[in-house]
């Protein structure tokens, strides 16, 4: 007889049709944490520069709030003068003007150099064939020193009737225009602050290009489809997205402009007069010039809080701005 056929044993049949729901499953093994601080290895890499910013940055900064409340002179001893320094800050006129003049420069660099990237930015973020040059145009000036931007532009400020800007508009039928732009106290300033922004409207553009190229050309075309125009659509879906690139630009000029010494010192030395005297070049010839090292260490300290408070004061309302 042919052997009769067993049927399969259910728990054979269960174990084929897959594990049954109820059964227990074996918990995942914990992870390990990985300890943080500073004995990491990533920190044993680091430590060797973090030590030398220490010695040459911290160490130098953390000792000249010291020094803001002496008479040192830079050589000789130095003797405790509490907040006499300070005081002489308040009362020191030469000082606040220089602070009205760093003040005015800063709104000027701020807005206008602002102002111009912005436009570059639109202008080179098009199909036209000669962006790419363009763009390397209008970013190169950025990328040459101060100094050599400010002996450039002081040929360019040639009083002489027919040597730079003079000759230029001399040229075109503009000769009443001619100015001492540099010897002129009401003109000194702003002149300083038209090099600055010629110098860095460019590293504006460059930011606010980045902040274009992440609009999705999605939104334009939605809005092309409800009937917006060009400026319709820079308005309601350009410009709320550029908030980012508008922080760091805001941020970037506004400190470049209350710290602003090199262009000013290389172009005119603070004059005519104090016409164009700045914080930072104030400080550079009480320290260098008359040896007055707290004095100028204090006028260092109060630039470097108000610079900070500006700073934070910013952040604050354009990163808002981004939430919103």
């Amino acid at each position: 007889m042919p052997p009769t056929a067993r049927p399969a044993p259910a728990a054979s049949a269960a174990g084929a049709a897959g594990p049954p729901d109820s059964a227990a499953r074996l918990p995942a093994p914990p992870r390990r944490r990985r300890r943080g601080g500073f004995l990491t290895p990533p920190w044993w890499f680091a430590a060797p520069a973090l030590l030398v910013y220490a010695l040459i940055v911290l160490y130098p900064s953390a000792s000249g709030i010291l020094y803001a409340f002496t008479d040192w002179n830079g050589i000789g001893d130095r003797s405790f003068v509490g907040a006499d320094n300070f005081d002489r800050l308040l009362r020191d006129d030469a000082a606040r003007g220089s602070l009205v003049n760093t003040l005015l420069l800063t709104v000027a660099i701020v807005v206008v150099q602002n102002g111009i990237g912005l436009l570059l930015a639109l202008g080179v973020h098009t199909r036209i064939r000669s962006r790419a040059v363009l763009r390397v145009v209008f970013f190169a000036p950025a990328v040459v020193s101060p100094v050599m931007v400010a002996f450039l532009w002081k040929y360019v400020y040639n009083p002489a009737p027919d040597a730079g800007l003079n000759g230029i508009l001399g040229a075109v039928g503009l000769g009443s225009l001619r100015q001492d732009w540099l010897g002129d106290p009401s003109l000194a300033l702003w002149s300083v602050a038209g090099m600055v922004i010629w110098q860095f409207s460019g590293y504006s553009m460059v930011i606010f290009l980045a902040g274009l190229e992440g609009v999705p050309a999605e939104l334009h075309e939605a809005a092309m489809i409800d009937g917006a125009g060009r400026f319709q659509r820079f308005r309601s879906v350009t410009w709320p997205l550029l908030a980012p690139a508008v922080t760091i630009n805001v941020m970037l000029s506004t400190i470049g402009g209350l710290k602003l010494f090199d262009q000013v010192y290389a172009a005119t030395s603070g004059g005519p007069g104090h016409a164009s005297e700045t914080l930072s070049t104030v400080l550079y010839k009480q320290a260098f010039v008359f040896g007055n090292y707290g004095y100028s260490t204090a006028i260092a300290l109060v630039l470097a809080l108000f610079v900070a408070a500006v700073s934070l004061i910013q952040i604050r309302y354009l990163r808002g701005r981004e939430v919103a």
